[in-house]
């Protein structure tokens, strides 16, 4: 095994919300096996994905780009052949790692090494396949893979990419879970419905008006109370079977003797809305959806069980903070940063942090939706450390300003209340910048500054 470079083992759930741990405060839910490595290692309560859906999100965990600049703005299309090259899995095995993936991929159009070719001209993914499945076997290949690791001189980067808890689509479209049944509990089992199940004022009419004609996406419009709880004690059991899968590994990782050598991170693609402002699914830019969990377990667990309040951009932070570990300099200019100076920094040296993030959205529906609906639906979110401000590109209400220190569950919106004007403008002009930088499409939808929202 080699003694200097760590390995590298990234963990990854579909469709996890920040909160659906119970080392984040949830009490309706139990993950022993995540809880293990956030005692040991750093726990990020402010990370987003830079998309709330999956290909996108993914796209972006595998190259530090935008979604937005990598042109991947659905589940569905081949990523353009102008998708970078140098993506994590090729980074890493350039720089002499063995590189191998299980479970979910999920970009469409790049292939792993020595798997079913991919479309011609479109990359590849630099990671060997050693398991294609999401559920049944994944750990335990991964464990398998890991006994084998330790007797080899390389390093490895290995993710295991788990499928739950996105089996909640599948449950709320009355489907079974791909990972197997799950109990139908008597009434009095249910957790409650969130604080925030009630929508907030002035919502975009774009969001219901994309629900309501979704419905396939979104079964939920005849759902009462009791099938929303039913649908949250759902979600949460698919959150506990995944943790008991992350445990297996965690165990065959310890088995082989790895765990002093071996960077651990935790994370998800996006999360779930979970019956917030009574969402299910994805793809909207509030809390539930946007946020992530991001654990960083540095080699020999040092971290000792901290908790960040840091703003992190998983898309864009994931890949030059597994580079900063292995000591890999990527080329390419990447806006993304490492965290690994907030692991190892005291509060008293807390290193300079970037001041805000964004994440993007985009609904595409062009003939399916009927008048007044129009074909593409593009939002962006704008998170700094107090306030979170969603633009979409048209629509009543179509700006949205929290204050998540006094309304954490982002019910009022005050970008019409006229007292809240130069904050508004603050965030217009960080979302404009970024616009430029990025050179995205979004920015002719970005409202002037000093003009009232409508």
């Amino acid at each position: 095994m080699n003694a200097t470079r760590p390995n590298v083992l990234v963990i990854m759930t579909d469709q996890q919300s920040a909160t659906a741990l119970s080392c984040a405060g949830n009490a309706d839910l139990a993950t022993p096996a995540i809880d293990s490595l956030a005692r040991t290692g750093v726990r990020f309560e402010h990370a987003y994905c830079t998309s709330p859906l999956c290909a996108p999100s993914r796209a972006s965990m595998i190259t530090g780009l935008m979604p937005s600049a990598l042109g991947v703005n659905d589940n569905i299309a081949l990523v353009p052949e102008s998708f970078p090259a140098d993506t994590l899995g090729r980074i890493f095995a350039a720089a002499g790692y063995e590189c191998a993936y299980a479970g979910k991929w999920h970009v469409p159009g790049v292939a792993h090494e020595g798997g079913r070719p991919g479309p011609a001209g479109r990359a590849t993914s630099g990671f060997d396949e050693i398991f294609s499945g999401t559920h049944d076997g994944l750990a335990q290949a991964c464990s398998t893979y890991l006994t084998a690791a330790e007797r080899r001189d390389a390093p490895f980067l290995l993710v295991a990419s788990f499928n739950e808890p996105h089996g909640i689509c599948e449950w709320a479209r009355g489907q079974r879970p791909p990972s197997g049944e799950l109990p139908d509990p008597d009434w009095r089992e249910l957790p409650l419905l969130p604080p925030n199940f009630a929508a907030g004022s002035e919502e975009p009419e774009a969001l219901r008006q994309v629900q309501q004609f979704a419905w396939m996406v979104h079964p939920t419009q005849q759902w009462d109370e009791e099938r929303w709880r039913r649908y949250r004690y759902a979600y949460h059991r698919l959150c506990e079977r995944v943790d008991a899968e992350i445990a297996t590994l965690l165990a065959g990782l310890d088995a082989a003797g790895l765990r002093d050598n071996t960077l651990i991170i935790f994370t998800s693609d996006h999360g779930d809305m979970q019956g917030a402002h009574q969402w299910n699914q994805k793809k909207v830019l509030y809390q539930e959806a946007a946020g992530v969990p991001f654990i960083v377990v540095p080699p020999g667990g040092s971290a000792a069980g901290r908790t960040s309040t840091e703003l992190v951009s998983v898309g864009l932070d994931l890949l030059p903070t597994l580079c900063d570990y292995a000591g890999i300099e990527p080329a390419g200019n990447r806006a993304g940063r490492s965290v690994r100076p907030l692991l190892e920094s005291g509060h008293a040296t807390r290193p300079q942090w970037r001041e805000h993030i964004v994440v993007e959205t985009e609904w595409t529906f062009p003939g399916l939706m009927p008048p007044p609906v129009m074909s593409t639906l593009l939002g962006r979110l704008v998170r700094t450390e107090r306030y979170a401000y969603l633009c979409h590109s048209w629509g009543l209400h179509r700006e949205q300003l929290f204050d998540l220190g006094q309304d954490p569950g982002q019910l009022i919106n005050l970008a019409t209340s006229g007292r809240h004007q130069p904050i508004l403008d603050d965030h217009r002009r960080r979302l404009r910048e970024h616009c430029a930088v990025g050179d995205d499409r979004f920015a002719r939808h970005v409202p002037e500054v000093g003009v009232p929202p409508r």
